[in-house]
This record gives C-alpha cells, structure tokens and sequence, in this order.
C-alpha cells in the first residue's frame, strides 16, 4: 500500500524540535494509518535547523505532491523573509483539500499574515506580535486564545514552547492512532517515560523495580 505523505515544511533556521514529536508520532503509527513524513524545502533543498541540523528535504515547494494527508509548517527565523510567500500556496491548496495543517511558532504569523487565522480560534507566541507584523490582514484578535496549542477547524496552531501539545491536538486531527494511544504518547512527551508507565498497569513493573 502507497503510503501518503504528511508534508512538513522546513525554512532556513527551521526550529528542530517543535516538529519532532509529531514527525516521529506519525512514522511509528505508518503501519497503522498509512501515513508517513516528507520534508519541503523553500529557500534550500537542504535547510540548516537553529540547532544545526541540516536536512536533505524530500522535494522542494515547487516539487511538492499534491496529493498529501496533512502539512506542517515548522517554527523558525526566516518566516518573515519575502522568499517563504510562495508557501502560502500550499497553505491554500490544503485547506481546499480540508487537510489537517499545523502552524506552530513563528509559522503561526505567517499564517496570520496571509489571512488563514481570521475564522478560527488559534494561538501563537504573542497577540501583541500577530497585531503588529500583520497590521490589518489580521482581523481575528477576539479569537486568540492563551493557550499552548489550539486546533479549530481543522487547523492546529502552537507557540513555540509547545511541542508535545502541538502533536497532541495534529494526531487527533491526523487520527494516527486510537484516543488512548494517542493520550499515552502526549503523557510520555510531555511528562515522561515513567508518568506513561503509570497510565498502564501491564507496566507496573517498570516502576516497581529496584
């Protein structure tokens, strides 16, 4: 069975971690939903993350399948540069197709700036930052909500302290997995190996050993 491809976009100085959870969440489910992780290039085909990371992406924007399960646009410091505008097309053919997309960190005010935040209830780093970059192509204020990740709509937005939140509320729109296993990878994400053991009583003894 050809799997379909979750597309991540990746700028220059993309930040690593606040797709990570989600980017593995996905791949170790790949069996069950049938979806599996591919990587955008926008200004490079092989993007340095801000903790020096440097990725061989699996297309560029103008490569990228349009035929796709759900896109992810990562946190990083090159959202604001005018090269990553083409993006906002891709934004545009997945909310045409109603697939999940994620927007975390500065990736949310990108999204703000190009019009996609203004009929939903969503989250960023800063109010304050969304109304003073995007000016009036942000017209949605009253639905901001100070909270680590949101998802409405279909669309998940998160700050970008907010990994393992943001691939909480993505597998339940992706539906990578059953309620409970999905419940169980955000307690490991968020609180550890051990908080997860003691969700389940067959791993009792992880926590019982000397």
């Amino acid at each position: 069975m050809q799997k379909m491809p979750v597309l991540f976009v990746l700028v220059e100085k993309y930040a690593d971690w606040e797709g990570a959870f989600l980017a593995a969440d996905i791949m170790t489910n790949t069996e069950k939903n049938g979806l599996v992780v591919k990587t955008v290039g926008v200004q490079t085909s092989t993007p340095s993350s801000i903790g020096g990371f440097k990725t061989q992406t699996d297309y560029m924007l103008e490569d990228a399948p349009e035929d796709f399960a759900g896109l992810v646009l990562i946190g990083g410091e090159t959202w604001r540069m005018p090269e990553v505008e083409k993006v906002s097309i891709l934004v545009r053919m997945a909310v045409e197709k109603n697939v999940p997309i994620g927007f975390i960190c500065d990736a949310t005010v990108f999204a703000a700036k190009h019009g996609f935040l203004n009929k939903i209830r969503h989250t960023s780093n800063l109010l304050s930052d969304l109304r003073e970059y995007c000016a009036e192509a942000y017209t949605n204020k009253a639905s901001y909500i100070k909270e680590q990740a949101v998802s409405d709509g279909g669309i998940v937005t998160a700050n970008g302290d907010a990994p393992a939140e943001f691939a909480y509320l993505m597998a339940k729109a992706l539906k990578l997995a059953s309620e409970e296993e999905i419940e169980d990878s955000f307690v490991a994400h968020k609180h550890g190996f051990y908080a997860r053991c003691g969700r389940k009583p067959e791993w009792q003894s992880y926590l019982d050993e000397e």
